[in-house]
């Protein structure tokens, strides 16, 4: 009853108390909301394995997340950074039984993926552990690769190289309305980092090739670092997408967003390339993309040009 009020309060083990409850219950011989729900995820699954297989380029993270969850070991270890990683991992990598699945949840922690991967490595010297992780969270703790190295530890690491510190960027823009700033990453040669440390380093830039780049470079020995670069412009969208979010996702762009072209165009591709699947949301993504439009026009009808966002007017500057 602390999170949730409650009428009866019951304390035991799960399994048991519901075996001692099924009884008590009327068995319900409607099953119109079981099939409804069933319908809704199937769709679901449906549309995570279209996002997962989108033959595009720049590469999409879902693709990577997708094939790397069909390649991992029945008995796989792996853990994810939190952030945009952690929502491509719980999407695309369908966990199955006998794995396990490992993340920061709550507190939402930058860089943890790669040294829960080091832990499980050492405590389970016989299953495979792979990070998925992110370019800026890995950079945080890159250096523990050589440590991987040196004590001969098998980690897998998958780094979705965007250059960005993605859900920064993401929530600048919906949640605040503002163009991103400050979430830009000079890129970092990953392949070649790893090679430096006397591990092995795999690029991988085109989604026709993944499957068979991934496969390889999880049967080879020792740490291998899988350095994926993607679509920096993918956005990860929530399941429905609210009108505060749309309408502050436009106020950035038309704010003076500095890739809001590149955005927007992602935005537009991906509500057309996903509009058959009702679980998408698509509509919303397109009147995103309208509000944009509007907004610039206003602007631009005024002879403004982009609006300044919210905090520049307020200090006064430029950016």
């Amino acid at each position: 009853g602390i999170r949730f009020p409650v009428d009866v309060g019951l304390v035991g083990d799960a399994p048991a108390t519901l075996r001692e409850l099924l009884p008590l219950l009327p068995r319900n011989e409607d099953t119109t909301f079981l099939e409804k729900g069933r319908a809704a995820a199937a769709d679901w699954l449906a549309l995570m394995e279209l996002r997962g297989t989108r033959p595009e380029m720049p590469m999409k993270p879902q693709v990577v997340a997708w094939e790397l969850g069909k390649l991992i070991a029945d008995d796989a270890i792996i853990a994810s950074d939190s952030g945009t990683i952690a929502t491509w991992a719980a999407r695309q990598i369908r966990i199955r039984a006998g794995q396990r699945f490992s993340l920061s949840g709550n507190l939402a922690t930058m860089a943890n993926g790669f040294p829960y991967a080091i832990g499980a490595q050492l405590a389970f010297p016989d299953r495979q552990c792979v990070a998925f992780v992110g370019d800026g969270g890995f950079q945080m703790l890159m250096a523990e690769f050589a440590t991987c190295v040196q004590e001969r530890l098998p980690v897998k690491v998958v780094v979705i190289k965007n250059n960005t510190l993605g859900m920064i960027k993401w929530e600048q823009m919906v949640f605040l309305g503002n163009p991103e700033f400050g979430v830009e990453l000079s890129p970092v040669d990953f392949v070649g980092f790893a090679e430096a440390c006397g591990g092995r380093g795999v690029r991988i830039d085109d989604p026709a090739r993944a499957r068979e780049q991934l496969a390889g470079a999880l049967a080879m020995d020792g740490p291998v670092l899988i350095e994926a670069v993607v679509d920096p412009f993918e956005p990860p969208m929530p399941p429905k997408v609210t009108l505060e979010q749309a309408t502050n996702m436009a106020a950035s762009l038309a704010r003076g967003e500095p890739n809001r072209k590149r955005i927007g165009l992602t935005l537009f591709r991906d509500s057309i390339s996903e509009s058959a699947f009702p679980a998408a949301d698509a509509g919303v993504a397109a009147r995103v993309v309208d509000a944009v439009g509007s907004l610039i026009g206003r602007n631009e009808a005024k002879g403004e040009g982009p609006a300044e966002p919210a905090a520049d007017q307020e200090r006064g500057t430029d950016r």
